[in-house]
């Protein structure tokens, strides 16, 4: 019986995959979100990887008048760093690192990202004390206040490789949150890859060649 916190779609590129991609989708999408983006990903010939898309739990998010979503955490505002809800920043936080540990138990590597809430919920799970991926990749996407969420960054977080990319054109997250964000991680000793890309809030071709790119050596060879 499968036990696992939350539903996702699972996506297998081989057999036995020895790699775990966790990948966390945007406020109001869902775990379908990104699974078109698999075989568009120029991982390397032969690569078994198992694609994880979690669905978010539902809740009422403020900054949408209160409607109910698919959402990892409430927007009272949007102001990244301050207007979240930052109880359940943390609680999702916790939830995501019981996957990365699950994940851990059935895969040779496990690699952490997500796009926008998600892309932050990625890097602070990443970078929290507790349960650790591999690598962290966070598209579109800000670093959430760590003390106000509750979560000790973890001092095994030098050296973690790190993929962050936004579109200089973002009017929902802009892209100084994410330059801003991207200086802290080089402050903590990250591997930081960053790359800007002339689009609004959303993924481009050029940034999926970039990410496989990324993604290809940290495969098991």
């Amino acid at each position: 019986m499968d036990t696992s916190p939350l539903e996702s779609v699972i996506v297998d590129t081989g057999a036995h995959p020895d790699t775990c991609i966790l990948w966390l989708h945007g406020l109001g999408a869902d775990g379908h979100d990104f699974e078109p983006i698999v075989p568009e990903l120029p991982l390397p010939p032969g690569a078994a990887v198992r694609f994880v898309f979690p669905h978010a739990p539902v809740r009422p998010v403020t900054l949408n008048n209160g409607m109910a979503m698919r959402a990892w955490y409430d927007f009272r505002a949007l102001d990244p760093g301050r207007g979240e809800d930052h109880a359940q920043v943390g609680e999702t936080v916790a939830l995501i690192q019981e996957l990365v540990a699950r994940a851990r138990g059935e895969h040779q590597r496990v690699i952490l990202g997500g796009f926008s809430q998600g892309g932050a919920v990625a890097l602070l799970a990443g970078l929290g004390e507790g349960p650790a991926p591999d690598a962290v990749f966070a598209l579109s996407t800000y670093l959430p206040d760590a003390d106000k969420a509750g979560i000790a960054l973890a001092q095994r977080t030098r050296g973690l490789p790190v993929f962050m990319a936004h579109g200089s054109m973002d009017a929902v997250i802009p892209v100084d949150f994410g330059r801003r964000s991207a200086r802290a991680l080089q402050a903590l000793g990250v591997d930081l890859q960053w790359h800007e890309y002339p689009m609004p809030h959303s993924v481009c071709g050029d940034e999926v060649r970039d990410l496989g790119a990324w993604l290809t050596p940290l495969l098991p060879g």
